[in-house]
């Protein structure tokens, strides 16, 4: 007797619960108010305007060597706004894809003094300057301002997991050896990483170097940063 009075008292609050809340619940996320005010309570609103790219912070510093077997530093790039990948010559997977979106940025951005490109190796045992210029060559690639980096792998994987935390490694079970990301790092006038933000408000950090999407973003963030 008093076992069923408690079940129907548990629902009837349930029931008064639910008669009060879910249409405000519904309210909310009709209004977007679960995704501004929940989720995105850590973002800075004056950064997070139309128009505006997220200043992440400055890129690490790097000092390796060219293609044509030149010193290249961060500084090489001081004034220009330049992209920054890591990569390997001989892979299999993700690299032609890489290298087709890079190649789509050098042609609309051709002659413009004020932008780079920077591909960084991780496997500088194979990728000498002299291969570095052959595979550039290849590729047909035309800036001078576009540098293939080698140097020191330990340096080199320091670099890219700890300096800009892009995932490379050596893995003699995959093809080709090795494992890296495909994203490609912004970078203004100033040495510092830019990013524009996700449609929730969030900095996306890196742009998706394998994604049609990915690259007509960082293409249209370049114009901007090249206005800045």
């Amino acid at each position: 007797m008093f076992k069923n009075k408690s079940y129907i008292g548990i629902s009837f609050i349930i029931l008064i619960f639910g008669i009060y809340a879910v249409p405000k619940i519904v309210e909310r996320i009709k209004n977007d108010k679960v995704v501004q005010g929940d989720r995105l309570d850590s973002v800075n609103p004056a950064t997070a305007k139309e128009g505006q790219l997220i200043k992440i912070g400055p890129a690490p510093k790097f000092e390796l060597v060219n293609q044509d077997n030149k010193k290249i530093t961060n500084e090489t790039y001081k004034g220009k706004v330049y992209v920054l990948e890591f990569f390997f010559s001989t892979c299999p997977t993700i690299c032609p894809k890489m290298n087709e979106s890079m190649l789509v940025l050098e042609k609309n951005f051709f002659g413009n003094p004020n932008f780079g490109i920077v591909s960084i190796t991780i496997d500088p045992e194979h990728d000498t300057p002299k291969i570095l210029k052959e595979h550039a060559n290849l590729l047909g690639v035309k800036s001078s301002n576009w540098n293939f980096l080698t140097g020191d792998k330990a340096y080199i994987f320091n670099l890219a997991n700890k300096g800009f935390n892009l995932y490379a490694g050596e893995n003699k079970k995959v093809a080709g050896g090795f494992e890296h990301s495909g994203l490609f790092a912004l970078i203004d006038k100033n040495g510092n990483i830019r990013c524009r933000n996700d449609d929730f408000g969030n900095p996306i950090l890196y742009y998706d170097g394998l994604d049609k999407k990915g690259v007509r973003n960082i293409q249209q963030d370049i114009n901007i940063l090249l206005e800045e």
